[in-house]
């Protein structure tokens, strides 16, 4: 398996990934993403910015993860565990549905933490869905602590559970 940086030319399989698992997601119940969110532009944005890396093998995409060092507004009043100066914040963690359950959004995360790591960062921060349980318990498996609930309001009218793993 291979992660880097996704290239635009990949946008296509990229939103098509990001559409299956909001099918996926919503035949267990668990209304993450929608029509809204992750927008084709949104994805766009990510790869311009270099910040979104796709994990492939013999050039399949198995899965995506956006790594910013950009703190979005809705993180701004989250009292975090460690300052708001040299942290890494993941999003859009993807992994094609067949394909669940085979280790790559964990090969996904150590590379980030890697990064993190690497880069003398403080800590890693993300937030996951308060209705996706087995996403709550792969974060807190890997060490990472629960912290408060922010909303956003196209996704969902449930909290999004903030985390941090501090390095």
């Amino acid at each position: 398996m291979t992660i880097k940086k996704a290239g635009i030319e990949e946008l296509p399989k990229i939103k098509k990934l990001t559409e299956k698992c909001a099918v996926a997601l919503r035949e267990l119940e668990i209304f993450q993403w929608n029509e809204h969110y992750p927008s084709l532009e949104k994805l766009r944005e990510d790869i311009e910015k270099k910040e979104l890396y796709s994990i492939s093998e013999a050039e399949e995409l198995l899965g995506i993860i956006v790594i910013s060092e950009k703190i979005d507004d809705e993180y701004l009043a989250v009292k975090w565990l460690t300052e708001s100066n040299r942290n890494l914040y993941i999003h859009r963690l993807a992994v094609n549905p067949e394909k669940w359950g085979q280790g790559i959004a964990r090969n996904l995360m150590d590379f980030a933490e890697d990064l993190a790591r690497k880069g003398n960062f403080l800590s890693v921060r993300l937030d996951t869905f308060s209705q996706n349980l087995r996403n709550q318990k792969f974060y807190e498996a890997r060490g990472y602590q629960r912290l408060e609930d922010i909303y956003f309001p196209k996704q969902s009218e449930y909290p999004f559970h903030c985390y941090e793993l501090k390095l």
